[in-house]
């Protein structure tokens, strides 16, 4: 271990790099992975911070517990905190986070992501960094972690918000239930013209991490990076149990798409984002995580699932894990919306969990039909 001075040089060094005062440099002889507990972190937006862990599938019922679906039912009440903790109302940074459901990787699991983050969030503060619902940036945090801990892994998911996705998400469910006409035509235009600026963010993002990590006296050999994509809320039209026609993928499903805009999704966007992520991290020498067919059948509306009702409780193996879109607000938060709820959370922290264990690789993870969450599976990726 290092001796009680390299930890106070090693913290000195993590204090100078948030700041950016690059030309402080460490010995060569003091670099050394971090003392104290090890670490895993989880870094960058809603889809690892937690957001929609509150829920354990989707049920019609808006009062109560809504069938065994709202965690944060007390019995008279909602207290969102229950899941939120302190991060209620800002990070949404929930109990079952993929860092969080991945088991005893580390002596410590640490949530840095936040809700609504993008990589200007992730930028340290001398390199333009911007904080976020009143937090300094994450690589500036994550200087503090690297100093205090031993971090074996950080897993990073970015760029979501940077390219769009939730107003890509209105626009599709607005042409469906207000205008009656396709979104994919005029959204994959918007996609093209901005994908290329967001994938050189999402580069930068990990070479910032990278120089927290040397600033806090880290080789490269002595902590992993792990950039994942994103799994697709919604399912392939031949997969949707409800017909295009009509109201029941609004006021009863959840998910208000016409089939061309979820085939698009589903086989398009969703691989697109994929494919450009996995090329960032082989630019940047970085591991990949796909997750782009992680709920495949658990997806809102999925054929393969169903909705939570009183006769058919909350469960892994039959809900959805994938939070609706609830267009009358009458349950939680919008932002909420087309996120992995608890049990894919569950799902997304066991993926993390076999890379953990896979210390090299690009890995897709998928999760195997009839079972819960605890059947994921890595192939080649």
């Amino acid at each position: 271990m290092p001796s009680t001075p390299h930890r106070a040089l090693r913290a000195l060094l993590a204090l100078c790099t948030a700041a950016g005062l690059a030309s402080v440099a460490a010995p060569t002889a003091s670099a050394s992975p971090g003392t104290g507990p090890t670490a895993v972190v989880a870094m960058g937006d809603s889809y690892i911070s937690g957001e929609a862990g509150r829920w354990l599938g989707n049920s019609l019922t808006d009062s109560g517990g809504r069938n065994g679906t709202d965690r944060a039912w007390t019995g008279a009440g909602y207290d969102p905190s229950r899941v939120y903790g302190a991060t209620a109302g800002g990070c949404h940074r929930s109990d079952t986070a993929e860092v969080r459901s991945a088991g005893p990787l580390a002596g410590s699991l640490i949530n840095l992501a936040c809700s609504g983050a993008t990589t200007d969030n992730v930028f340290r503060a001398s390199r333009g960094g911007l904080p976020h619902k009143g937090e300094a940036p994450q690589a500036d945090q994550l200087a503090a972690v690297a100093a205090s801990h031993d971090v074996e892994l950080i897993a990073l998911s970015i760029g979501g918000n940077d390219l769009g996705f939730a107003d890509i998400i209105t626009a599709c469910a607005t042409d469906y239930i207000v205008w009656y006409s396709y979104c994919h035509d005029d959204q994959q235009g918007e996609v093209d013209a901005r994908i290329d600026g967001v994938m050189a963010d999402v580069g930068r993002s990990v070479d910032e991490i990278r120089a927290v990590m040397t600033g806090a006296g880290y080789s490269s050999s002595d902590y992993r990076i792990v950039l994942q994509s994103y799994p697709s809320p919604i399912p392939r039209a031949a997969d949707n149990r409800y017909g295009e026609s009509g109201w029941s993928r609004t006021d009863t499903g959840g998910c208000p798409f016409w089939n061309a805009d979820s085939d698009w999704a589903r086989d398009s966007l969703v691989p697109q984002l994929a494919n450009r992520l996995k090329s960032v991290a082989a630019a940047k020498g970085v591991q990949f995580m796909d997750l782009r067919d992680a709920l495949q059948g658990r997806e809102v509306c999925a054929k393969a699932s169903r909705q939570v009702t009183s006769a058919a409780p909350a469960s892994g193996t039959t809900s959805e894990w994938a939070r609706w879109i609830d267009s009358r607000s009458t349950q939680g938060l919008v932002q909420e919306s087309m996120h992995p709820n608890a049990y894919g959370q569950q799902a997304l922290g066991r993926c993390l969990a076999l890379v953990h264990a896979r210390p090299t690789g690009n890995h897709s993870c998928r999760n195997t039909a009839g079972s819960g969450p605890s059947g994921m599976y890595l192939t080649a990726g």
